[in-house]
């Protein structure tokens, strides 16, 4: 190789360790390889854009906006309801809950479809008395065991689908292409999950983090004849207080949510704090602040007021507040929105609010005006757990919806248009008949994973034109000995591997050169490689990081780490010798 080579290895080696031990978003550190691409001229203008125009990316845009609609008419919910019943049992639940979540999600990009059902889920589940930690991993897995029976379930199929008809000038695979593989591979994990599931998830009771309100939450009064009447919140100290800090005042039977610093104090009223509840005496030493004696009175948060709302919401990893605390990221000023309690690992953290650093998966505990939901329903920082249904869906578009989705599946099925157009004609006819708004269209858009993948294609491009696929491919070969299945094998783990560590599409990007140039240099039949491709990016189980949905089930379930590995590793090994077994039966690997 010549140093362009030497140097987009080294470059992919710094992506890698970037995106496995950093805290940088994967879209900043795609789009900063390929800046430097660009600029030391190792890519031309056009390769470096390319991902941008790439017909898998656009195809997963469009299917985005599809996904909106279903949504938004509760077209989802409409089959859901219909399906889900009142089982009685953890397996006759998750029987109900697969077959839907499993065929939704086999037309549908799984994110978005995980990001309705987890709230229909977590209320079912309340409703039949099993708890969500029973239920949230297997609908994230059900999810991605769907995704990988069409080539429209997951992002991953399509853009794999896109670089592989840029790299090879084929004409790349139709929509059930990977259903041979795709289906035995989804039914052998529903069985596992359905024999061992019941008894290796935990039993978290729900809601059982946040149960006591008075656990985290102390009330204090202003002394109706103290120095504290008359002045406001900041001229009493009380905005920046070390352990706990001001929620909501109660005042006259009246709750006044997400309290200002201008706000003026009056004798009587009763202040709630939240944070360490140790810090009662700390307030009391406060001169014109008293203990406040209930009087037969419940506490304050147990009173209804239509002014106040209680929310629990799970940190998104799009969440612009990830990785600062919760006072530094001025959260009440930003949101709208005060912070009672966060949970994380199935846990409540305790001590000072204000200095806890935020991550992704963190359950919190909120109290909100009600206008908070309504903005939040379609933003991309927080996954409401409860109290969605501010927004009413269009159920009369519900049919519509259905007629859509079916209608532009059965088009691509018999080849009448191609994936793109089909997926460009349902997003503009979700919108033209009202099944989702043009802003619900836009909000729908995932900005960072389609930047992600669209920078993802540089680097892949990069190691193809730089000879460091082929380098690359040739040792794997003289390693292996140039035996067929062998080489199958550690293609799967290769990509299953990089797949747990990075994201599933960087992972399934970097690696489909490579193994074009391992199939070229053994002399092999590459489908049944691109196919394993396919399926080991997105049959990642083993840890939250690897998969989004993983992620997003991650604070709904009260999970902690260890119970993903618990049941992710068992289900990895499983898909994978499903998925190889599948490909050596089915596909000759010589050509």
């Amino acid at each position: 190789m010549e140093w362009q080579g030497w140097f987009t290895l080294g470059l992919c080696g710094t992506v890698l360790a970037s995106l496995i031990f950093t805290k940088i978003g994967p879209h900043l550190i795609m789009i900063g390889a390929l800046t430097i691409l660009s600029v030391t001229g190792i890519l031309q203008s056009g390769d470096v854009l390319s991902g941008f125009s790439n017909s898998g990316l656009i195809t997963v845009a469009g299917m985005f906006v599809v996904a909106a609609g279903m949504h938004a008419s509760g077209a989802i919910d409409l089959l859901v309801n219909k399906l889900l019943g009142r089982p009685k049992t953890s397996r006759a639940a998750l029987n109900r809950m697969f077959w839907p979540v499993a065929f939704l999600s086999s037309f549908l990009n799984n994110t978005p479809v995980v990001a309705t059902m987890i709230p229909a889920i977590y209320s079912w589940s309340r409703k039949i008395g099993i708890p969500p930690s029973k239920l949230m991993i297997p609908l994230s897995y059900t999810a991605i065991l769907g995704g990988t029976v069409t080539l429209i379930g997951t992002s991953t199929n399509l853009i794999v689908n896109g670089q592989y008809q840029t790299l090879t000038g084929e004409a790349g695979f139709s929509l059930f292409s990977i259903t041979a593989v795709g289906l035995p591979v989804a039914i052998a994990g529903f069985l596992f999950m359905w024999l061992f599931f019941p008894k290796l998830l935990p039993d978290r009771k729900q809601g059982e983090v946040f149960s006591n309100l008075r656990e985290f939450t102390l009330e204090v009064s202003i002394d109706p004849n103290g120095p504290l009447v008359g002045k406001t919140v900041e001229q009493a100290g009380l905005r920046h207080l070390q352990r706990v800090y001001l929620v909501e005042i109660e005042r006259n039977g009246t709750a006044l949510a997400v309290v200002s610093s201008e706000e003026v104090l009056q004798g009587g009223d009763r202040l709630v704090f939240a944070g360490d509840t140790d810090a009662i005496s700390d307030l009391l030493r406060i001169n014109g602040i008293i203990p406040s004696s209930d009087d037969g009175q419940l506490h304050a948060f147990a009173q209804r007021h239509p002014e106040r709302r209680l929310v629990e919401a799970v940190v998104s990893p799009h969440c612009s507040a990830i990785g600062y605390a919760i006072r530094e990221a001025r959260f009440r000023a930003r949101y709208g929105a005060a912070v009672l309690a966060v949970a994380r690992n199935g846990e409540r953290i305790k001590g000072n609010l204000g200095n806890i650093i935020l991550q992704p998966g963190d359950t919190l505990l909120l109290e909100a005006r009600p206008a908070f939901v309504t903005r939040q329903r379609y933003n991309k920082d927080f996954l409401l757990i409860n109290d969605l249904n501010t927004e009413a869906p269009r159920h009369d578009r519900a049919v519509i919806a259905w007629a859509i989705l079916l209608g532009i599946v059965a088009l691509a099925s018999f080849e009448v248009i191609t994936m793109l157009n089909a997926a460009l004609i349902g997003a503009c006819l979700m919108i033209i008949t009202g099944c989702c708004s043009p802003g619900q269209a836009e909000k729908s858009l995932d900005l960072t994973v389609i930047l992600t993948i669209a920078a993802s294609f540089a680097l892949g491009m990069a190691l193809e034109k730089t000879g460091v696929a082929k380098y690359l491919a040739g040792n794997i070969v003289d390693i292996s000995g140039g035996t067929p299945w062998l080489l199958l094998i550690l293609t799967y783990l290769a990509v299953s591997l990089l797949t747990e560590v990075i994201t599933n599409n960087a992972a399934a990007l970097l690696m489909l050169p490579i193994v074009l140039e391992i199939t070229a240099e053994a002399d092999l039949n590459h489908i049944p490689f691109v196919l394993a491709i396919m399926m080991a990016a997105s049959a990642s189980f083993a840890t939250p990081l690897g998969y989004q949905t993983n992620m997003m089930v991650y604070g709904p379930g009260e999970y902690r780490f260890t119970d993903f590995l618990k049941v992710g590793i068992p289900m990895n090994i499983v898909a994978g010798i499903v998925t190889i077994t599948v490909l050596l039966i089915g596909w000759p690997l010589t050509r």
